[in-house]
Order: structure tokens, then C-alpha cells, then sequence
């Protein structure tokens, strides 16, 4: 006997609309001393070069793209977690963001 199995188009609705709503979810939260290192807006110069990170989150959830903006904040966080570990005070994008990672370069420009 063969059984079928009917999926009713309001269940679906709502699971996507729940998928869509988790994209803009931030499940990256900022470590201790990660506050004060900061992100430049260009690769710094007369600083100390640390070394580099790579980090990376989930960039979709069931085939569903998450919404970019918040993938590129959590990135720079879990860079700004990784650099008091590392000495570094600076971190700057090495790279843009490829299917959830990312590798940034960390300095120590401060004192």
C-alpha cells in the first residue's frame, strides 16, 4: 500500500518564513577585550603585523542565503575575538567574504 504524504503550502510558508527570519540572526557575540581592537578601513602602516585569522559562520541555513550584512559583522567579530589572543589591537579584511569566511591580517598599533 503506498502512502503520500501532503504537505500543506501554509506549513511550507511559514517554515520558510521562520528560515528567512534566522538569516538575520546574529549568533556571534563579542569576547572579552575584544571591544577595544578595532577594524581599519585600510591595511594599517606603521604597526606591527601580528599574523592573520581566518573565521567563518554559516553563510545560509537550508539552501537560504543569510542576509550578507550580518555575515560580514560576524566575521569582523569573531576577528576582533581571535586578535587580543594573537597581541594584536587592529584587524583589517585580507579578503572579502567567500561563502562564509574570511581571513583578516592583525596588527598591534597601539601602545
Amino acid at each position: 500500500m503506498k502512502q503520500s504524504i501532503r504537505v500543506r503550502p501554509a506549513a511550507v510558508a511559514v517554515a520558510a518564513l521562520l528560515m528567512l527570519g534566522a538569516g538575520g540572526c546574529t549568533w556571534v557575540h563579542m569576547a572579552p577585550g575584544a571591544s577595544s581592537v578595532r577594524v581599519a578601513a585600510s591595511e594599517p602602516t606603521g604597526c606591527e603585523k601580528r599574523g592573520e585569522v581566518e573565521v567563518s559562520v554559516k553563510h545560509s541555513i537550508a539552501f537560504i542565503d543569510r542576509n550578507q550584512l550580518r555575515v560580514r559583522e560576524e566575521l569582523e567579530t569573531l576577528a576582533r575575538n581571535e586578535a587580543p589572543g594573537i597581541g594584536a589591537d587592529t584587524v583589517f579584511p585580507l579578503e572579502p567574504p567567500a561563502r562564509g569566511s574570511q581571513r583578516f591580517g592583525a596588527w598591534r598599533c597601539g601602545g
